[in-house]
């Protein structure tokens, strides 16, 4: 289903009350409520021309029922549009009411912004904002801070980093809630330049422009947007001659005039869709750039006087707001470049991030084999140890048998060498009693014989005795040195084997380590990995939106490219009676004598025109002085061409004609 576009320009007419102390004849606005916006002015006789407009309220409307209308298009502004907001017509017609109002009767200004707030408050789930004020005036094309404590320096218009017109130096006051609204509001209200004139007591001396700067964040998406609304109370275009000013207040209304022919110029130049926009011609309109382009929303108060005294300037106003016929093309997103560069920054952060994470993951990727295989090689050698202490235990195992076994044998021997040591003993003992009985004389010879005999035989079993003993003393000895070498070694054995207890300790416990260091680079791997995938899916997020911005900015730019331009179209001449011709005449009359008092000192920064310059205005001049009247109707806002009856006449090169000829252009805005 395709979706509808709301219109980007609007039109509003509003009818103020005639004062009690007006003395006029009738009215000349005929309203109809049932032709919903069509209006009929009466300009004597049978003379009628009708204008069309898209609403049209009555002096018996209130003020809510005004912004009602004007409510979806201004609160646009929250979902990143730029919106202009402006009220024209004569001194004395409601401007200023309309826009700003009273306390028991607040305007626009104030209603929009609690609307605002209201908004704010319920998409604050979704969607952030963050709303700023500025409130200035432009006062004889100087722009003046009304929120500023003291007098400020000259304040100038400049373009920021984004290529868009701001002023600085101006107060930006930050408004948290609604309660704060009105007390700024009046602030700037209350340092406006005001005056009195023979058509209103109070008439605005200023253009009187409050700024409502929005930024946006939609937490859900991320898309910023920064935008702007403008508010603004024209200052009231004036009659010279009716309004009789005089001195400084001459120059205001001077400056008044030929910034609203400013304005004129540019609406004019948009309706033709000329290739140049004359935005720098004011102070007013070059303010207002950024929100009159092509890609923004507008809205403009027509206020007018039903009164028969007022039957020019109410023409004069009718004419200005022709801006039904201006196309401004589609309103787009002010979408915030600031955070698209942000958004396109962390884009690049997030990729090299992933990039980082990657070489982060390939490197513990890699640690982990090599603990594994570290691990592995680690397993092997407690292996290895395991068995060489298993084989070290048997070897301790036999010598420990073997030990065992000579120990038995050594005990053994030492008996038999007991043994033999006390048969020696007994055998000493048997010598000594032979050789007792040798010395008695009394013993016969065979008998000593027999003792030599058993003497000689005890001797060589002595002999082999003491060989047997000397024998098994060097067993013994022997014995004992294989002994003490098996001690020896099973002592070495046992360091051997609390060394290896003491290696196969370590081993498990830097196994046990790797094991641990292992499972938490498993651990950190699967947490990389989920941030890897986190990066990847936000990477994707990011990428297609920046594509989607991209394709937006570059489809404005190539409907930008294909809109055809237009050459400009000078706006076409309507009648005047030749009694209204007479009377302009003796104003433009009084009007050069005024300048012959002061020539060219009216505005010293306007330079002389050239001969060529003053010929063009001649032809303008001319072209502009045609009767009111004549019989002929003007229907939908469009003025039929005519013939120009009336008298022409020429203005010196370097003069403009003042008065209402710079209200009376054909000026179209949508």
């Amino acid at each position: 289903m395709k979706r509808r576009r709301l219109p980007s320009a609007k039109l509003f007419l509003s009818l103020c009350k005639i004062s009690t102390r007006v003395n006029f004849q009738h009215e000349v606005v005929d309203f109809d409520g049932s032709s919903d916006g069509d209006i009929v002015i009466a300009n004597g006789g049978t003379t009628k021309k009708t204008f069309k407009f898209d609403r049209v309220f009555t002096p018996n409307d209130d003020q809510d029922i005004v912004y009602v209308d004007a409510s979806p298009l201004v609160t646009s502004v929250l979902d990143g549009y730029n919106v202009c907001v402006f009220a024209y017509g004569q001194t004395g017609t409601g401007k200023t009411f309309t826009m700003e109002g009273t306390e028991s009767n607040r305007g626009v200004n104030y209603r929009t912004l609690e609307e605002l707030f209201n908004i704010a408050e319920e998409r604050k789930e979704s969607v952030t904002y963050d709303l700023s004020v500025s409130v200035l005036e432009v006062y004889n094309e100087q722009i003046r801070d009304l929120l500023a404590t003291s007098p400020s320096k000259k304040l100038e218009i400049k373009p920021n980093s984004e290529g868009q017109n701001h002023v600085p130096g101006l107060v930006q006051a930050k408004i948290e809630n609604i309660n704060e609204v009105w007390k700024v509001l009046q602030t700037g209200s209350n340092a406006r330049a005001v005056g009195s004139n023979n058509v209103n007591e109070h008439s605005s001396r200023s253009h009187c422009m409050l700024c409502i700067m929005v930024r946006a964040k939609n937490l859900l998406t991320g898309e910023c947007t920064s935008s702007k609304l403008w508010l603004v109370d024209l200052a009231g275009s004036e009659r010279l001659a009716k309004t009789d000013v005089q001195g400084e207040r001459l120059k205001e209304a001077q400056n008044i005039n030929r910034s609203l022919s400013a304005l004129g110029d540019v609406i004019s130049a948009l309706a033709t869709k000329s290739s140049h926009i004359p935005y720098r011609n004011s102070k007013l309109t070059h303010l207002l750039q950024d929100s009159l382009g092509g890609d923004s929303k507008a809205l403009m108060f027509v206020q007018i006087s039903p009164s028969d005294n007022d039957v020019s300037e109410t023409l004069s106003s009718l004419n200005f707001a022709r801006v039904r016929r201006i196309e401004l093309g589609p309103a787009k997103k002010q979408v915030d470049t600031v955070e698209l560069q942000k958004t396109k920054q962390m884009l690049e952060r997030a990729k090299q991030e992933l990039r980082l994470k990657d070489d982060s993951l390939r490197k513990l990727e890699e640690n982990l084999q090599n603990l594994e295989t570290k691990g592995k090689g680690k397993e092997q050698l407690c292996k290895n140890l395991q068995e060489k202490v298993k084989e070290l235990e048997g070897q301790l195992d036999s010598k420990a048998h073997s030990q065992i076994t000579s120990e038995k044998q050594q005990r053994q021997l030492s008996g038999k060498l007991k043994e033999k040591e006390e048969m020696c003993t007994a055998l000493q003992q048997k010598i000594v009693d032979l050789e007792c009985k040798l010395r008695q004389p009394h013993q016969s010879e065979s008998e000593v014989a027999l003792l030599k005999k058993t003497i000689k035989e005890l001797e060589v079993k002595l002999k082999e005795q003491e060989h047997d003993r000397s024998v098994v003393e060097l067993s013994i000895k022997e014995l004992e040195l294989r002994l003490k070498e098996q001690e020896h070694q099973r002592s070495v054995a046992e360091l051997k084997i609390k060394e290896l207890e003491l290696k196969l300790k370590e081993q498990e416990h830097q196994r046990s380590v790797a094991e641990l260091k292992a499972r938490e680079i498993g651990h950190e791997l699967l947490e990389t990995q989920r941030t890897e995938s986190m990066l990847q899916i936000k990477l994707r997020d990011l990428e297609s939106k920046t594509k989607e911005q991209d394709t937006n900015m570059m489809t404005v730019e190539s409907t930008v490219v294909s809109t055809p331009v237009n050459a400009k179209v000078p706006p076409p001449p309507f009648p005047r009676d030749e009694a209204m011709s007479e009377k302009e005449n003796r104003i433009l009359r009084s009007s050069d004598a005024l300048n012959k008092q002061q020539p060219h000192a009216e505005n010293p920064s306007l330079p002389p025109e050239a001969p060529e310059a003053g010929n063009e205005k001649k032809r303008k001049g001319g072209a502009r002085n045609a009767s009111i009247g004549g019989g002929e109707q003007e229907n939908n806002g469009v003025i039929p061409g005519g013939q120009n009856t009336g008298r022409k006449r020429s203005l010196p090169a370097g003069r403009v004609r003042r008065g209402s000829r710079g209200s009376r252009r054909n000026l179209l805005l949508r």
